[in-house]
């Protein structure tokens, strides 16, 4: 039996992005922070995330049918944890303008993938989401953010000198 605490923990070694997946839901848009996106497929073109099986977000994105993941940047940490709150106003003073099919872009995000549901996988614990890419476009000015370890960024003071 693997220990989730010990996998967890492994894992976290591999260095991730940071992406928000928003929609337009019936009531305004919503949206939640996901660190397990990838590119999937450039023919058709489709990418994967994978939403807890708890969000309570990721049934109205699925109603909504289309979607945008936005790539942050490496100073948006903050907007990363206001995105993985629950109940709160996740977008009280966040900037954003709709996408090309409607879905919120964030302000000076480093790329933006406009999507619409493909398929849905069981996942564990967590939804295997595939979608159709249909837009996309990115700031190749921007550095984005990572999450290592734990935390946002490289974690090089915890590593052993001959990690290095």
């Amino acid at each position: 039996m693997v220990d989730p605490a010990v996998m967890r923990d492994v894992l976290g070694h591999f260095v991730s992005g940071v992406t928000v997946v928003t929609a337009m839901a019936a009531d305004g848009p919503v949206g939640f922070t996901c660190q397990s996106f990838s590119s999937l497929s450039l023919d058709p073109p489709l990418v994967a995330f994978a939403p807890a099986r708890t969000s309570r977000t990721w049934p109205q994105l699925r109603e909504a049918g289309r979607f945008c993941v936005n790539v942050l940047a490496d100073s948006q940490s903050g907007l990363s944890r206001q995105f993985a709150r629950s109940g709160a106003d996740k977008y009280a003073g966040v900037q954003w303008s709709p996408s090309p099919h409607g879905s919120p872009v964030l302000a000076d995000v480093v790329a933006w993938i406009d999507s619409e549901l493909w398929a849905e996988y069981d996942g564990g614990d967590h939804t295997i989401v595939v979608a159709r890419v249909l837009d996309l476009g990115a700031d190749a000015s921007r550095t984005p953010l990572l999450f290592h370890r734990g935390a946002y960024g490289l974690q090089q003071a915890r590593l052993e000198p001959e990690e290095r």
